[in-house]
This record gives structure tokens, C-alpha cells and sequence, in this order.
């Protein structure tokens, strides 16, 4: 036995060093190496550093004091990023889990046996005094034992435990990107519906002023009427400008609270009053352009795509465990310790005992269950190949379609603001001729609509810059250190 342990030993430490892991290289980004280029696209400003988006935290890039406040909030209340946080909690606990798998479980066992027998039954009642088999009386046994040891504990010969190991690693890792991921889109809804609220007030101030000079026109127009200088037509037109201007009132109205109900709810609380946008858009602070770098690979550092990745990476790892099924596997159980009948003699000198039983499993016939197992960790690990890509493809689309957005904001904006000058100029020249006796009150109203209209429109296309910026900067993978989140990411939790 002392000869046999120490071999046994060290042949199973040099066997639990294989791995059946398969080597995989991450695949090639099926996606362009450039962003797109054509009318749409402004062309990328030449990197001057090495800062790119994804090292621009949100507190620099988002200026405004109100709405960094309101981001402070959302990142301690929001439930949805409480839930990613305890997801990553729970998966390095599972890691944990597994890992102290690759180690036997030593413990320490105490236990008493008593039993009776009777004398008839016993094979020993002739050796006892009064023990004849008429005898009516028992024999009393009992056994005391105290000992450590471990039960099936399994030598890793093949990997299959290190491979699930490996596997719940990398499951943890991809969940705390998935977080990453979850707080980089809280951050960007939080200031989007910030930026709505932002809106929705301005629009509701231009409908108030519209209402007020439109019922200014309507007490003017109904006292022509009433003094028979006006018709019932312009009357009534005039009256049509009012309700269509009140109708649009409730409607910014119920907007403006539905908004802030939607930002209550992604903040985690209601929004204080102090927090809310207290200027227009256009003098809301946002950095004009954003560093996104020359080439699209900065995409392979998003943490979608990350955590796609090391999804892809523990399902790599599992094939590892499926292919160990197919060999031999060992497992041990021993203990030392000792036994008495009597709790006084427990550790008396003789009473030492101990076991030893190695146990092996030869996988000979399973009905092909073992050969299914590995060809289903293979499917699975091509179907996270077709994720991962499928992943860069999506951030490559959403980065081009934010570019596009940007290149033509700025022009479509800047014609409109003209249209809306436009606009202003004629109702003020609609106004004179209608005061001078030109024209009737029809060319002045239809000014009107028209310049509210266009005012409406350009309100949101302010709205939708800005908040195509906020896209850009959070589909550029923006809001994060990466030397900081790299090295947390390398090194496995203890």
C-alpha cells in the first residue's frame, strides 16, 4: 500500500494535466474595416491621439450639471441594473462553485452505532454466561468512530472538471460585460429621455404663445365680426386656429408628463424637480463632434461584443468536458481515523483505522449519449459563432446608421431654421397687409400654421441631433476606462 499510493499519486497528477479543449481563434469581424463613406457621411476627423469614444467617461461627456445628476441617480436605482449586477454576482458564485471541484472536500466524521441483538440470534450467546437459546435477554452493541477523509473525489485525468471550470469563467466574464453593456444603455436612455423632456417643454411654451397670439386674432376677428366688418367665414377660421392650438396644447401636455414618467422609471425614482432640463435645446451642452476612431475594429471592444465573445469562449470549453466523457475517469474515497466500543478507548493505542477505495469508470455502451453530448457542445459552439458575428454586425450597423444620421442633422437643421425664418417673414407680411386693409384675415392664419408647424419640426430635429450624439457615443462603446475594465477582466475572482 505505501509503494502503490505514491504511484497512483503521481500518475494522476501528470494525467490531470491534459486538456481536450479544442483551440479556437476568434473569427474574422464580417463586417468592412472602414465606416461607411458616400452623401451621408461626414468623413472621420484624423485621430490627433489615441482617445477614441470608449475612453470618454459620461461624466465628460455629458456637461450638463442637471442631467450628470440625474445619471448619479439612475446608476443607483435603476432595477434593471441591479438585476445585471446580482446576475454577475450569481455567476462569479457559480465560478466559485465549480472551481472547488478541482480540489477534494476533506472533512471530519463522528458517529456512534448501537444496536441490540437477540441472544438467540446471536452467534456468540453460547460464549456468554445465561446465554443459553431459551434465553429470553439481548446483546447490547456499540461502536464509537471519529475520523477524516474525503468521498469520491475525482482526478481530473481528462480535464473534463478544469473544462467546466474554464466554461463558468468565462459565463462570469460574459456577464459582467453584459452589465457593462446594461449600464452603457442605461446611460443613453437616461439622457434621451431627459433631452425628450427638454423638447417636450419647448414645445409646449411655443404651443402656449401660439394659443395666446391666435386668440388675440380671434377677439379681433370676432369683434370685426360682431361690428360687421368681418365675415362668419373668417370668423370661424380664425376659431378653427384656437381649438387646433388648444387641441395641441393637451397633447404636449400629456406628452410632457408621459416623458417624465418614463424618466421616473429608468432613473428609479421620481426625477426631483431641481433635475429637470431647465434650458432649450440648442444651449443644452453636448460635444459637437466625437472621436470614433479610424477604423471599425474599435467595435471588437464593445461589450456586447465582448460578452458575445466570451460566451463563445465557454462553449468552446464545454466541448472540453464532452470529450472527456468518452475516457476513463477515477475517483477516490479514504479515511483515517479510529474506532471503539467504547468512547473512553476511542484514541487508545490499536484503535487506529482507515479505508481506501479507489474507484474506476470505463465508459463501454451508453446508447450514444456521450456521442450526442459532444456533438451538441459543437452546435452550440458554432451557434455562438454565428452570435458573436452576428454581434459585430449589429454594432457595425447602429455606429453607420448614427454616422449617417450625423452627417445630415446639421444641413437639415440649418435648412429648416431658414424655413422657419421664411415662415416668420411672411406672417409678419401677412399681418401688415391684413391691418392695412390688403387682405383678409386667411393669409395671416395660414402663416401662422405654417410657421408653427416648422417650429414644431425644427424643435425635434434639434431633439433627434442631439440625441443621434448621445447613439453615436454609446454604440462607439463610450462611457468606459479600458486599461481599468481590462485589467478586471483578466484576472478570475477569488
Amino acid at each position: 500500500m505505501r509503494a502503490t499510493l505514491p504511484a497512483l499519486t503521481l500518475t494522476a497528477i501528470l494525467l490531470s494535466g491534459c486538456s481536450l479543449i479544442p483551440d479556437i481563434l476568434r473569427p474574422a469581424a464580417p463586417v468592412p474595416t472602414g465606416w461607411p463613406e458616400g452623401p451621408a457621411y461626414q468623413r472621420p476627423p484624423e485621430a490627433q491621439d489615441a482617445t477614441t469614444a470608449d475612453n470618454i467617461g459620461w461624466e465628460d461627456f455629458f456637461r450638463d450639471s442637471r442631467l450628470r445628476r440625474t445619471l448619479g441617480l439612475a446608476l443607483e436605482g435603476n432595477r434593471d441594473l441591479r438585476v445585471a449586477a446580482l446576475n454577475v454576482a450569481q455567476a462569479e458564485a457559480q465560478f466559485r462553485v465549480q472551481r472547488g471541484a478541482i480540489l477534494p472536500e476533506f472533512g471530519a466524521t463522528g458517529s456512534l452505532s448501537a444496536t441490540r441483538t437477540p441472544r438467540a440470534a446471536s452467534s456468540f450467546a453460547g460464549l456468554i454466561p445465561g446465554g443459553g437459546v431459551e434465553s429470553t435477554g439481548g446483546l447490547n452493541y456499540r461502536l464509537w468512530s471519529a475520523g477524516l477523509g474525503f468521498t469520491s473525489y475525482e482526478i481530473d485525468l481528462f480535464g473534463r472538471v478544469r473544462s467546466l471550470t474554464a466554461q463558468a469563467f468565462q459565463q462570469y466574464l460574459g456577464y459582467a460585460e453584459t452589465r457593462r453593456s446594461t449600464q452603457l444603455s442605461l446611460v443613453s436612455q437616461v439622457a434621451n429621455a431627459w433631452l425628450a423632456v427638454a423638447a417636450d417643454q419647448e414645445l409646449l411654451d411655443l404651443t402656449r404663445s401660439t394659443l395666446a397670439n391666435q386668440e388675440d386674432a380671434y377677439r379681433l376677428t370676432k369683434a370685426g365680426y360682431d361690428g360687421g366688418n368681418s365675415t362668419a367665414l373668417a370668423l370661424r377660421q380664425a376659431q378653427t386656429s384656437v381649438e387646433t392650438a388648444k387641441a395641441n396644447l393637451a397633447q404636449y401636455t400629456r406628452q410632457l408628463a408621459q416623458d417624465r414618467n418614463a424618466l421616473d422609471l429608468l432613473v428609479g425614482q421620481p426625477v426631483p424637480v431641481a433635475l429637470l432640463p431647465a434650458t432649450k435645446l440648442e444651449s443644452t451642452l453636448l460635444p459637437p463632434r466625437i472621436p470614433e476612431g479610424l477604423s471599425s475594429e474599435l467595435l471588437l471592444r464593445r461589450p456586447d461584443v465582448l460578452a458575445a465573445e466570451h460566451n463563445l469562449l465557454a462553449a468552446n470549453a464545454n466541448i472540453g468536458a464532452a470529450r472527456a466523457a468518452f475516457f476513463p475517469s477515477l475517483s477516490l474515497t479514504a479515511s483515517y481515523g479510529s474506532s471503539s466500543s467504547g468512547l473512553n478507548r476511542l484514541f487508545s493505542p490499536g484503535s487506529s483505522a482507515w479505508t481506501f477505495a479507489p474507484a474506476v469508470n470505463i465508459p463501454i455502451f451508453n446508447g450514444g449519449i456521450n456521442r450526442a453530448n459532444l456533438d451538441l457542445s459543437k452546435l452550440q459552439r458554432d451557434s455562438n459563432v454565428a452570435q458573436y458575428e452576428k454581434a459585430i454586425q449589429t454594432a457595425f450597423r447602429e455606429v453607420a446608421d448614427a454616422l449617417a444620421a450625423r452627417g445630415t442633422y446639421d444641413e437639415q437643421i440649418a435648412a429648416q431654421t431658414r424655413l422657419v425664418d421664411a415662415y416668420a417673414d411672411a406672417y409678419r407680411l401677412a399681418l401688415l397687409r391684413f391691418r392695412g386693409g390688403l387682405d383678409t384675415y386667411q393669409a395671416p392664419l395660414d402663416s401662422q400654421r405654417s410657421l408653427f408647424t416648422a417650429q414644431q419640426t425644427l424643435i425635434s430635429l434639434r431633439l433627434a441631433r442631439l440625441q443621434n450624439l448621445v447613439t453615436l457615443y454609446k454604440t462607439l462603446g463610450g462611457g468606459w476606462s479600458r486599461q481599468t475594465v481590462a485589467a478586471a477582466a483578466m484576472a478570475p475572482p477569488r
